[in-house]
């Protein structure tokens, strides 16, 4: 990575060569850009030493666990950030709906394909096309982050996500409760990837649906994650505060 200087991105966080520099854009999303900072590379941690993090959820197959998961957050006074698929958005508008009367709303693609097969016309299309579902089944402002399906990053990838104006935002850790107990996964497991991934800065990958099996490990695990984390001095952020002016 070359060294882009510092950032304040959050209060005592020193930004210093976690993100390269940035290509131009075009055509970028309305709204705020992330910093240009962000640009070049992707996000797996926040660059701080604080002991803060993140929670995300995706959202590409079932809404099962949308109700647990928005209820916990909001007993919590906690914010969260979703990703949904545009197919997603599509199929449950008032699941997404939910999503941004609380939180913000990230670009989990529109098709959820590999975007390693495909061209820079294409993928300019899964981004644009799952922004115009999020934006019409939310009718809210989405974010300008974007997840990679199966978190399948290539540099060329990136930079065709960044041309468009979003920053590329994986993760530390994933819970794998997508997975679910069909998979080998519990929520006790689940839980423990989480504890184990506690770092400052971390940002947790969950899921909002069950794959499948109908049981959605995840909303089943977030309480325990959250008193895990708070236990451990740590405090939830938003990721929106990440995201400053130009």
């Amino acid at each position: 990575m070359r060294d882009v200087g510092r950032r304040a991105v959050l209060t005592a966080v020193a930004a210093a060569g976690f993100f390269p520099g940035s290509r131009a854009l075009a055509a970028p999303v309305a709204g705020p850009r992330p910093p240009a900072a962000w640009f070049g590379d992707e996000i797996r941690r926040i660059p701080t030493t604080q002991k803060v993090m993140a929670l995300t959820f995706n959202a590409a197959w079932d809404e099962a666990g949308i109700d647990a998961v928005l209820t916990e957050l909001r007993t919590r006074g906690l914010a969260a950030t979703f990703f949904p698929t545009g197919r997603f958005a599509d199929a449950h508008p008032s699941a997404v709906r939910a999503m941004a009367a609380a939180h913000g709303l990230g670009n989990h693609s529109h098709t959820h394909p590999y975007f390693a097969d495909l061209t820079t016309e294409e993928r300019t299309d899964e981004v644009q096309r799952a922004d115009a579902s999020i934006r019409r089944a939310s009718g809210a402002e989405p974010l300008p982050l974007f997840r990679f399906p199966y978190s399948a990053t290539t540099p060329d990838s990136i930079a065709d996500v960044n041309d468009l104006g979003y920053a590329a935002v994986e993760f530390t850790q994933d819970t794998n409760g997508y997975l679910g107990p069909d998979g080998g996964m519990s929520v006790d497991r689940a839980v423990q990837r989480a504890v184990d991934a506690l770092t400052p800065g971390a940002i947790l990958q969950m899921h909002v649906g069950s794959n499948g099996d109908g049981v959605v490990l995840d909303a089943l695990a977030l309480p325990r994650i959250i008193d895990a984390a708070l236990q451990r001095g740590y405090e939830i952020i938003d990721l929106r505060r990440l995201l400053m002016p130009q």
